[in-house]
């Protein structure tokens, strides 16, 4: 209705000759405005004017119009507008011979409407069609036309049917009344009524045979239509379970399958009737080949609508470490249209990724390789979301058997997927259906070591994998370019911010992965997996991979808010630093993800050299630990060598809202405390130790000039700082458990040995 408002402010400023033309004699204002809501729900634009198949369908809209008329002019307390309205009703009548102009004229007049308000003009469904991946998709809301194209189909076969029994039955009787002159060889032209009932027999006769052939064409029309519809509808779950994938790594998802199941169960009703007027003409015109023809069509797409209508809904965990807890649930689409009775059970199994492969060649699996604790579920209806679920609660993989393999890969690079199959009878049908659905694909693992490797192969298969792909094919390598909006999304998505990664910080990461300074164009330069999370960055001990996940991290539990605010640079290289640092005074600073620390944020700021002259130093990187004991508002606050944030904003009025408010006194005499911050430059190549006040383990950083250590104090009560210790670099830093030479590698009970070695390898 929302057009038509604006049209109606402007309908004192348009002249009788524009009104007239919107507005013609077939199709008065009065309509337009009683009627406005429901005109502009109605999807005119995806008539095809010239496909008289579409007729029945236009038919429908002007009986709803015309129903619509009465009510209104009923319910209208104004006698004039009440005989008005149903003088206009009896007038658009004439549309009855006509259905399709009348959706010529309404569509005619609502673009009209458009360009008098100079909006864009609707296009029909058809030419807008969804693009992944450059596969086009069938887009949602063409399940609505094409099903009600398909009932029409079905309402067009019965009513043949019924006039084939009203003509046989008439020529029975025609032939009834004609027996007592069946002797005669001749008509007699002397007796006209034997010569009408005569003409009476072979024009029903005739009709009958029409009207037969009519019957099998519509069947042949109907059944293809629907073929055509139900490959949309399973294209269109393909693709929910696509997105599903794709949502890993952040992009959008709709989970909505109310849409899906509603289409499920409209294309098995229209299935049924179709089985049925096979049925029915097969018994009134003989079992011909054509008609065994429709209905093992009609059987297969039974057949495949049933076992394509199996959907995980929530997907297990993409990294599952045995002896853990986790849950999933599965969702049949035509849940409410299975035989009462004997309850679905719905069972689990762990297969590999060459059995999921033969899946689509109809290989079952036989060869168990994993233990799985409570593999079985009910497929329980739920009456007030009209759903039909199996929720597994509790499930666990106590044990993985696995495969060969090959050259360097790794157990992290294995993938498995739960496969779910039942046994469901139909309503209706007289046998039941065996229906599976694998998840996405996992990996399991048996010790928290592994994860972050593990993780990687997830996010690299849900990021390139292809659609329609055989499981679990993904490629070696990708450009660039998809490399950066994969690393983006992700980053977006685990953080929870709307700010993604600009152009400088992918610049900054495709030089660290490449390890090359890299310019002009590289959007199409290839990255390898091995580049990704197989290979070592040079100079240190961990992937890219195992360092971007670090700066996820980092930003996601202590970092959210600056981030999100535009207050970290991030990914800088040290080229870039220089450049936009080298000219500023002395105090300038910006806040970039540490180079050789996972999960370490520093400040890279101006400072005065030696010689008089200024220089870029890098403070040592702060970690989780660090900015738990004191968050990074406050440390910015307490270091009094940095001023402004770049390019130029006082860093007190920038940060003023993150500094923390010392408490007041403690109701039990305690005094208040806080941890303080201090860099001191003078303290640099000093060889003295630290006390053994304990100090923040963060390991030295990459820096442009040298890196400077900070201090941590602590206000004694009554009295002033207590002494400030150097960091001394030279003193050998604990790293986080999982990455370098001091990664934990006691076996865990439960770690099967060959997982542990390899491990201990990767």
């Amino acid at each position: 209705m929302a057009l038509w408002m604006q049209i109606s402010q402007q309908l004192p400023h348009l002249t009788n000759q524009t009104l007239n033309e919107l507005y013609p004699d077939t199709f008065p204002i009065d309509v337009r405005h009683y009627l406005a809501n429901w005109i502009e729900e109605q999807r005119w634009e995806d008539f095809d004017l010239d496909n008289a198949e579409q007729e029945p369908l236009a038919r429908r809209l002007l009986d709803q119009m015309l129903e619509l008329l009465h009510e209104v002019a009923f319910h209208n307390p104004n006698v004039v507008e009440r005989v008005k309205l149903q003088h206009i009703s009896r007038n658009m009548s004439v549309f009855q011979t006509q259905p399709m102009q009348l959706v010529r004229t309404v569509r005619d007049i609502l673009r009209k409407e458009r360009h008098l308000l100079g909006q864009p003009q609707m296009q029909p469904f058809q030419q807008i069609p969804a693009q992944i991946n450059g596969t086009t998709q069938p887009p949602r809301e063409a399940s609505n036309h094409d099903v009600d194209a398909l009932v029409l189909k079905v309402l067009d076969i019965q009513t043949c049917r019924q006039q084939i029994h009203q003509l046989q039955e008439e020529l029975n009787w025609e032939k009834q009344e004609a027996e007592p002159m069946q002797g005669q060889n001749e008509l007699d032209a002397t007796h006209p009524d034997q010569v009408t009932k005569q003409n009476r027999i072979t024009q029903l006769d005739y009709n009958y045979q029409v009207c037969a052939k009519k019957r099998v064409q519509l069947l042949q029309e109907a059944v293809c239509s629907l073929e055509q519809c139900q490959t949309r509808l399973i294209q269109r779950i393909k693709s929910w379970r696509w997105e599903q994938l794709r949502s890993t790594i952040g992009l959008a998802f709709d989970d909505n399958l109310v849409p899906l199941q509603t289409w499920c169960e409209q294309l098995l009703g229209v299935n049924s009737n179709l089985r049925q007027e096979v049925m029915l003409v097969k018994r009134d015109h003989g079992s011909a080949e054509h008609f065994h023809q429709l209905e093992e069509n009609l059987n297969r797409l039974l057949q495949t609508l049933i076992q394509s209508s199996l959907v995980v809904e929530k997907q297990p965990p993409q990294v599952i470490k045995t002896q853990s807890k986790f849950s999933s649930s599965v969702r049949y689409l035509l849940g409410e249209k299975m035989a009462p009775g004997k309850p679905v059970v719905l069972k689990a199994q762990i297969i590999t990724e060459s059995q999921a492969r033969n899946l689509g060649q109809g290989v079952i699996p036989t060869e168990n390789v994993g233990e799985l604790i409570n593999s079985t579920a009910i497929l329980e209806h739920n009456t007030a979301s009209k759903s039909t679920c199996a929720t597994f609660r509790n499930m666990s993989i106590r044990k993985i058997k696995r495969a060969d393999r090959k050259g360097s890969e790794s157990v992290t690079e294995e993938k498995f997927a739960l496969l779910f199959t039942a046994e469901i009878t139909i309503t209706g049908c007289e046998s039941p259906y065996i229906v599976q659905m694998i998840s996405l694909p996992v990996v399991v693992i048996v010790h928290g070591s592994q994860e972050n490797n593990a993780m990687a192969t997830i996010i690299w298969d849900c990021a390139f994998s292809e659609p329609n792909r055989i499981p679990f094919v993904v490629p070696e390598r990708v450009p660039w370019s998809q490399m950066c909006e994969a690393l983006s999304s992700k980053f977006m998505s685990e953080v929870q911010t709307s700010r993604g990664l600009n152009g400088y910080n992918l610049h900054c990461l495709a030089q660290k992965i490449f390890d090359k300074d890299i310019s002009g164009d590289f959007n199409n330069m290839p990255v390898s997996w091995a580049q990704f999370n197989k290979e070592v960055l040079p100079g240190r001990n961990f992937t890219f991979w195992q360092w971007f996940e670090g700066v996820i991290d980092l930003t996601k539990k202590c970092l959210k808010a600056y981030w999100s605010e535009g207050l970290i640079f991030g990914f800088i290289g040290k080229q870039h630093l220089h450049v936009i640092l080298q000219n500023k005074p002395s105090g300038t600073f910006l806040l970039r993800f540490s180079d050789s620390e996972i999960g370490g944020i520093t400040i890279a700021y101006v400072g005065p050299s030696e010689s008089g002259g200024r220089k870029i130093q890098n403070i040592q990187p702060f970690t989780k630990k660090d900015l738990d004991s004191a968050g990074l508002g406050d440390r910015i606050r307490d270091i009094s060598c940095i001023s402004h944030v770049y390019p130029d904003l006082p860093k007190d009025e920038v940060f003023k809202k993150f500094y923390t408010v010392l408490s007041p006194p403690h109701p039990d005499g305690y005094l208040p405390f806080k941890l303080t911050t201090v860099v001191d430059p003078e303290v640099l190549g000093s060889t003295s130790t630290p006390s053994m006040t304990p100090q923040p383990e963060t390991p030295q950083d990459f820096c442009l000039t040298q890196d400077q250590p900070f201090q941590i104090s602590a206000p004694l009560p009554g009295g002033p700082f207590s002494p400030s210790y150097p960091v001394d670099p030279t003193v050998p830093q604990m790293y986080p458990p999982f990455y370098g030479e001091n990664m934990r590698t006691e076996p865990q009970d439960h770690m099967e040995l060959e997982d542990f070695l390899s491990t201990l390898s990767t």
